[in-house]
């Protein structure tokens, strides 16, 4: 066949075609693979920084070891407010818990729940991951809990630490929103974020105490609004409040508190 002629121009084509597509398809693979790793380590970072267990010199090596070392990861039902195993996710519709993804979850029949308290949003996961975080010789000494919910502009994502009483807030930290910078944006300010640690949030019977209020908080359970944005301020006090409260994961913290009494 003439190299020059139709049917060897054609088979040109096509051979490159199919090489272009195997290069394609082979760096989507590799780049997932990678923005997967990315999102983990971004993840467990701020899991770190919401415990105060980040440091700015830690590497990807210190920031994977104190998460293996200092972390215990479990999944609640939100329904119930107890730990599930693996074997449970499974029977309920997660086909694979290592990989389970709270976002789809949101989406799936199966694996979500309505809720009536969080503004903005009429479902949530059925199960929800958590970090116990325990000291070198396996005591509890926190807990890290994923909050989101709607600010002004929209959905915020983040992690609240409290200390091992189940009632003081260790942290804050949010990992992903779109609120406006200098306003709500402010979530990300270490000013802001610093008035946290020390806050009461829980009493003794788990009623919900914390309140983030316009202008300036003040006594152990008030935190300062933002400045110029309040119905991101709104929007904040809302859901971390739902997160520790009966529809989310205020029956977990009881069950948690009776077991480590129990234990102790």
């Amino acid at each position: 066949m003439r190299r020059d002629s139709v049917a060897g121009t054609i088979l040109v084509a096509a051979v490159l075609c199919v090489v272009c597509s195997v290069i394609v398809s082979g760096t989507a693979v590799g780049l997932k693979s990678f923005q997967e790793a990315n999102s983990k380590l971004d993840k467990q970072r701020n899991v770190l920084a919401a415990a105060d267990l980040l440091k700015p010199e830690d590497t990807t090596a210190d920031i994977e070891a104190k998460f293996k070392k200092n972390f215990e990861k479990h999944f609640v039902n939100l329904e119930t407010g107890e730990v599930v195993s693996d074997e449970q996710l499974k029977e309920a519709g997660v086909v694979d818990p290592a990989t389970y993804d709270p976002a789809e979850a949101r989406d799936n029949p199966k694996l979500n729940h309505s809720v009536e308290g969080l503004p903005g949003l009429v479902k949530t996961e059925k199960f929800v991951d958590v970090y116990l975080v325990k000291s070198d010789d396996g005591k509890l000494t926190g807990i890290v809990l994923p909050i989101y919910g709607k600010g002004l502009w929209s959905t915020m994502y983040g992690f609240l630490a409290l200390d091992a009483d189940l009632k003081t807030a260790k942290g804050i930290t949010f990992y992903s929103h779109g609120e406006t910078p200098g306003l709500g944006g402010e979530v990300d300010n270490p000013n802001w974020k610093a008035q946290w640690p020390g806050k009461k949030v829980r009493d003794d019977e788990g009623n919900v105490l914390i309140e983030v209020v316009k202008g300036a908080g003040s006594g152990d359970s008030q935190v300062d609004g933002l400045s110029g944005a309040t119905i991101t301020t709104k929007g904040v006090d809302h859901f971390v409040r739902f997160w520790l409260g009966e529809e989310g994961f205020g029956p977990y913290l009881k069950n948690l508190e009776s077991k480590e009494k129990s234990d102790g």
